[in-house]
């Protein structure tokens, strides 16, 4: 029998899935039994309680080399072919156990604490903190405005994300420039720190980090996150004095680099061992939390799609290949380095599929490829409705996969995304915000997706 690529305008044909011969209809039945499987046995909702349990992952923390360890024994106990640890130079910076934020030299509000937490990265006070009073901006331009106001004060971005939008990922992608470079463009003009209210979508008072960045030319200043409803506070307050003053004291520090762990683990093809589909995600998380939605469940979806083809006996056609990226949090460093790997070998990457988007109910696939092979993987659309995608579509796929090169499909996992920023980067983040069938609809669906694709290829 020969095989022939899936089509939806074609009902009676046959082809190849397990290295043997598998009609049309048997393949449906394998679909179904993978969502089953997957649900009945929440075997990945289990595995994320246990990781969730190790704690927030921050890249070179102890528990960051414990998640390594757990998932490479649970790799080798779900009868990979092969596992092994792809060592990553990574950034070494601890948090430390001092954040300090208050008003000082008020009338009204003097001894007021602020939550806030500090930015990923970003530098220490010293032991005597910063103080200065605050200057209120919307963005870079108004920064421009105000820059002669700037100096020995702190300069407060005052922009939420957009609730307007549907999207949350482009909302925050429209407010995120503050948290990133905000550092940088507040020390131009003399700054002595940087505040940025927390771009979430949920009005709290939980801060949310992530990564600053720093230009070598320019001084480095401290930078934190505040809670939304402090945030409104501060505003309101400085409307009333605004001469009042804010104390800051962080003990953050960066220390030499050292080395951590992509962990890799696959299914090594029957026919084709040499060409690869890819699946990931990435396994360190902010100190914030535990890091179960970024990325606990990518790290689940990841592990668990190969373990369903597993329980299930599935042989595939083409190697199915699981890799854990450690440090996207830092820059992707891991995906960097596992591009280097890729390219120095003779396999093909033919896709990669990565999720780093949450653990909610699945949706669609986001593809980075051109539109004749974004065609043939919507031919794929009736075995992963199965598992409630809806729709393959053009669009970026995901932050460590996006640095592999020569592959034909860079494909990104796309759940629903409404809560996502509630949690994103938060101690909002954390095991119980999970609900299983959601999670494990999400395994499925990248197993389904995963299997098709070693199938007939692309």
């Amino acid at each position: 029998m020969k095989t022939s690529k899936l089509s939806l305008l074609i009902c009676i044909y046959s082809f190849s899935i397990l290295c043997g011969q598998t009609s049309i209809d048997e393949f449906l039945n394998l679909s179904k039994q993978l969502v089953r499987r997957s649900l009945e046995d929440r075997k990945g909702y289990y595995w994320l309680k246990e990781l969730c349990e190790i704690g927030p992952r921050l890249v070179a923390s102890s528990n960051s080399y414990n998640a390594i360890e757990w998932a490479r024994k649970k790799m080798i106990e779900s009868g990979f072919d092969s596992v092994w640890l792809q060592p990553v130079r990574v950034p070494v910076w601890i948090k430390g156990d001092r954040e300090e934020c208050q008003i000082i030299k008020s009338k009204e509000y003097s001894g007021k604490k602020l939550n806030i937490t500090a930015l990923g990265g970003s530098i220490g006070t010293g032991d005597n903190g910063v103080s200065g009073r605050v200057v209120v901006v919307h963005d870079f331009m108004e920064l421009y405005t105000k820059r002669d106001k700037v100096k020995g004060n702190f300069v407060f971005f005052n922009r939420s994300l957009d609730f307007g939008e549907v999207e949350t990922f482009s909302a925050y992608g429209k407010a995120v420039d503050q948290r990133i470079y905000g550092a940088i463009e507040a020390a131009k003009y003399g700054a002595v720190g940087v505040i940025v209210r927390s771009i979430t979508t949920k009005h709290d008072n939980t801060p949310h980090t992530g990564i600053l960045r720093y230009n070598d030319s320019i001084p480095r200043i401290p930078a934190v996150v505040i809670g939304n409803l402090d945030a409104d506070f501060l505003v309101n307050a400085i409307k009333v004095e605004p001469n009042l003053e804010l104390y800051i004291k962080l003990s953050c520090k960066s220390l030499d680099d050292t080395i951590s762990y992509n962990v890799i683990g696959e299914i090594r093809g029957c026919e084709l061992p040499n060409e690869v589909v890819l699946v990931g995600g990435h396994i360190d998380s902010w100190d914030k939390g535990c890091g179960a939605h970024d990325n606990g469940t990518g790290v689940i979806h990841s592990m668990e799609a190969l373990d369903l083809i597993k329980r299930l006996n599935f042989n595939p056609k083409r190697t199915i290949r699981c890799v854990l990226f450690m440090g996207e949090e830092f820059n992707s460093i891991g995906g960097i380095e596992y591009n280097n790997y890729a390219q120095s070998t003779e396999q093909i990457h033919i896709a990669a599929i990565e999720s780093d988007r949450g653990g909610f109910t699945p949706r669609g696939f986001s593809v980075e490829a051109d539109s004749n092979i974004i065609l043939d993987l919507q031919k794929f659309l009736p075995y992963l409705s199965l598992a409630k995608i809806d729709w393959i579509r053009k669009g970026g796929s995901g932050a460590d996969i996006s640095r592999l090169k020569n592959v034909k499909a860079k494909i990104g996992f796309v759940p629903d995304n409404q809560r996502y920023m509630d949690v994103h980067h938060s101690d909002n983040d954390i095991f119980e915000e999970v609900h299983p069938r959601e999670l494990q609809l999400g395994s499925a669906a990248i197993a389904i997706l995963a299997l098709l694709i070693s199938q007939f290829g692309l």
